[in-house]
């Protein structure tokens, strides 16, 4: 690691500050650095704080087996259990696969739908409906919890410096929004396909980033900043057999789930080409003031943010003086295709969370785009909340106002990480990357340049 770029890290102020409740930052002559694996212990622990304050927000929704309008009101809503009682997933994982009338049917993606009917499975019976529910989102908090140490286990074994993992293990977006859904699995996924790609994994890789896919869409962007690296740098084959391999590990899973009950495995993509603008999407601002946008319109827009989102990171991956690293380049792409889609839930924020650390965020900038996801996470449930009791919950245009800054703060992170790699740190030669794998010490063989 360049100087500059060492000083950069380890000099930021609020991480700075915070290590005084610990005796102070570390001295300049200090012995050595700790090693990753008692760092990601204790990063470990300390991600029980978040974790546990994810759980205790759900703890009114428990009681009221999350029925009602409560769960609004008390920003306590989560996915997990209304996908229980509302898509039949007590069904049982056999009635999933089996395809049968009456089957489960979640609205998600195959990987994750199957993993919503699987932990359904593991409920244990109880006569009351309320119960199964609380077991289920039992059995998911705990899951959830352990694909987020996985994520900080990935993060600090692969960083130059492991403490760069705090940005997930005390993430206050994942202590908002780390139970409301099983994005996690998918970003779990994703970061151990990133950290298999770092170690020259790259059939591994591969497959990892395919069932990453299957789970959620937003892997797509980690491959195609593979790739765009890997032109850069020379290495294309190796991203070939990588791609190869994720190709094929999708389309076994929605191959295999079609052939044993096809809507399950194609309802989510079909919802989302019929679907409209929804919350957290600057498309849904015209609704908000009685003009909706077809959903044509939506969906040409969302796909226009994605060839945006393309453009810009081979932009970034092709035309730096320096070559960015793969986490600079897939969050400048997550980003946009975050503000620019038909929904922007409060949930897939998570998505970011692994990149933020691997792309040395400074905290500052870390927890402004906090701060926007903690606003919104309160103004979406009281806006739901006004649809039925108007006089209460929150008028659309504060929403609109809440909704925006968050697309903002997102923005603002993507500037942050697309000035930073466009800098130069000692000159135009290739910044070192902690997940560059096969690309590592690989000289640029393709560099665009704009006149």
């Amino acid at each position: 690691m360049t100087g500059a770029r060492r000083r950069a890290v380890t000099t930021d102020p609020v991480a700075t500050a915070a290590t005084e409740v610990i005796g102070g930052p570390r001295g300049r002559y200090a012995a050595r650095e700790l090693p990753w694996v008692l760092t990601a212990a204790v990063l470990s622990a300390l991600a029980a704080v978040p974790a546990g304050f994810g759980v205790a927000l759900r703890i009114p929704c428990l009681r009221t087996h999350w029925s009602g309008d409560g769960q609004f009101w008390n920003a306590c809503y989560s996915d997990l259990p209304n996908a229980y009682r509302d898509g039949n997933l007590g069904a049982g994982l056999a009635a999933f696969l089996q395809g049968a009338e009456g089957a489960p049917v979640t609205g998600q993606p195959p990987l994750t739908g199957f993993a919503l009917t699987a932990v359904a499975s593991l409920v244990p019976s109880a006569d009351r409906e309320g119960t199964r529910i609380a077991w289920y989102f039992a059995l998911w908090a705990v899951l959830l919890t352990l694909l987020l140490l996985a994520i900080i286990w990935l993060v600090a074994s692969s960083a130059r410096l492991p403490w760069t993992a705090a940005h997930v293990a005390l993430a206050p977006v994942v202590a908002l929004v780390g139970f409301v859904s099983a994005d996690l699995l998918g970003v779990a996924l994703a970061s151990a396909g990133m950290w298999a790609w770092g170690r020259r994994r790259t059939a591994t890789a591969g497959v990892l980033l395919g069932l990453a896919i299957s789970a959620r869409s937003y892997p797509v962007l980690i491959l195609v900043a593979i790739g765009l690296l890997a032109l850069r740098s020379g290495r294309l084959r190796d991203f070939s057999r990588t791609a190869a391999h994720a190709i094929a590990a999708f389309l076994a899973v929605l191959g295999g789930l079609w052939l044993l009950h096809p809507e399950a495995a194609v309802s989510s993509y079909e919802a989302w080409v019929a679907a409209g603008a929804g919350y957290g999407s600057p498309w849904l601002l015209p609704q908000l003031a009685g003009h909706p946008l077809p959903t044509l319109a939506v969906t040409a827009l969302t796909v226009l943010g994605w060839v945006v989102a393309l453009v810009a990171g081979a932009v970034l991956a092709l035309a730096s003086a320096r070559r960015p690293t793969l986490a600079e380049v897939s969050l400048v792409m997550v980003g946009i295709v975050l503000v620019t889609g038909k929904s922007f839930t409060v949930q897939s924020s998570l998505w970011l969370v692994p990149l933020v650390a691997w792309s040395l965020v400074q905290w500052r900038d870390h927890l402004v785009w906090a701060g926007a996801e903690a606003l919104n996470f309160v103004a979406v449930w009281l806006a739901i909340a006004a649809t039925k009791v108007p006089d209460r919950g929150l008028p659309n245009g504060w929403y609109a106002f809440f909704s925006m800054l968050r697309v903002i703060a997102v923005l603002w992170l993507v500037a942050m990480v697309w000035l930073r790699a466009r800098e130069r740190w000692g000159g135009s030669a290739p910044e070192p990357d902690d997940l560059a794998g096969p690309m590592r010490d690989a000289e640029d063989r393709v560099i665009v340049r704009f006149t």
